[in-house]
């Protein structure tokens, strides 16, 4: 059996390879895809917690997170398909949604 602590590490290693992707990228496919990575190693975290205390609240949770996760990718990819068409790029330094 794999100790919690390997998963943790593995969790924190991926939340800072996201937070890395989204502080240092300026495209803004690849900053949505590091959050989304970030996301995915705090459900990393949640499942590795609830596996050591026996508990399925965590799965569970988990599983609504991934749902929402789901919804919150086809807004977000939708949002960037309407900043490209609006400006023809995707580079987050390129474009100000509120000045005309």
């Amino acid at each position: 059996m794999i100790p919690i602590a390997h998963y943790l590490i593995l969790g924190g290693l991926l939340f800072a390879i996201g937070a890395v992707g989204v502080i240092v990228s300026r495209n803004l496919i690849v900053m949505f895809m590091s959050i989304e990575l970030m996301l995915n190693a705090a459900n990393l975290a949640i499942i590795a917690f609830s596996r050591s205390l026996n508990l399925m609240d965590g799965h569970v949770f988990v599983f609504l997170i991934m749902a929402v996760a789901a919804a919150e990718a086809a807004v977000g990819l939708a949002i960037i398909i309407a900043i490209f068409r609006n400006r023809e790029t995707i580079n987050a330094d390129k474009f100000n949604l509120l000045r005309r």
